[in-house]
């Protein structure tokens, strides 16, 4: 297996979110970092999963989409070299597909693998700092074993793409939070303009008016922002005596 430098240094490149205007984002990462490993690796198939906390739900990318429903009905099998390599975080070596030993370790992935054409499978950790956080699975149709100098390879990409992954996780992740922040700012300002009206309408204390606002919220089962959004727009009084 050789490589040109400069087609290596332009995969890793592409690895560090390079190359495009913008943040990749996750998806893109995985879908990079399963054509460019096929690619280099020279294997028939590749296909990574990527978790990285324990409440995240697994993404799967792989290098075609029977590939790709098999690994996330793997997921739910919890079986496969891609779920073993996740949970021991160490590297399964070159395993023949036709043998007993895979047949009777992977009972549902095998056969399915086997008829995508593949003979044989390897799986590589994707590493955070704590812990595994997914694997890349490399698949391959001859005979040839899947050798050390390629496995090591396929553990440096693995390895430089958890770098991004992570870091775009966490870039994602900030991103929903903000929103959320953003949404219950929102939220807490139409309350307290609503709390507003009311105390100028009624004479009421503020805690008064939050008051009113709940209990009507709640006994016409309706969000409180919705009826303080009402009040303020002037089109409902839950303060008034309603018959």
């Amino acid at each position: 297996m050789t490589t040109a430098p400069h087609h290596l240094a332009s995969v890793f490149v592409e690895l560090a979110g390079g190359g495009a205007p913008g943040p990749p984002g996750v998806p893109t990462l995985l879908a990079r970092l399963t054509e460019r490993s096929r690619e280099l690796l020279g294997v028939r198939a590749t296909a990574v999963t990527f978790a990285p906390g324990a409440r995240d739900t697994p993404q799967v990318a792989a290098s075609g989409a029977d590939l790709r429903r098999l690994e996330l009905e793997a997921l739910d099998w919890q079986e496969g070299p891609g779920h073993v390599c996740r949970r021991s975080g160490r590297m399964l070596g070159d395993t023949p597909l036709t043998g007993t030993t895979a047949r009777q370790r992977w009972p549902r992935y095998t056969p399915r693998a086997l008829r995508l054409g593949c003979t044989r499978v390897a799986a590589l950790p994707i590493r955070g700092h704590t812990g595994p956080v997914g694997a890349l699975v490399l698949l391959g149709s001859r005979q040839t074993p899947l050798t050390g100098d390629l496995m090591a390879l396929g553990q440096s990409l693995a390895d430089f793409a958890a770098v991004t992954l992570l870091r775009e996780h966490e870039v994602e992740a900030g991103r929903v939070l903000a929103a959320q922040l953003e949404h219950a700012l929102a939220n807490r300002v139409v309350i307290e303009q609503a709390k507003g009206a009311l105390t100028a309408r009624h004479a009421l204390s503020p805690d008064a008016a939050f008051t009113v606002l709940r209990g009507y919220a709640r006994s016409h089962q309706r969000l409180l922002t919705e009826v303080a959004r009402e009040v303020v727009e002037g089109r409902l009084d839950p303060a008034r005596p309603h018959g």
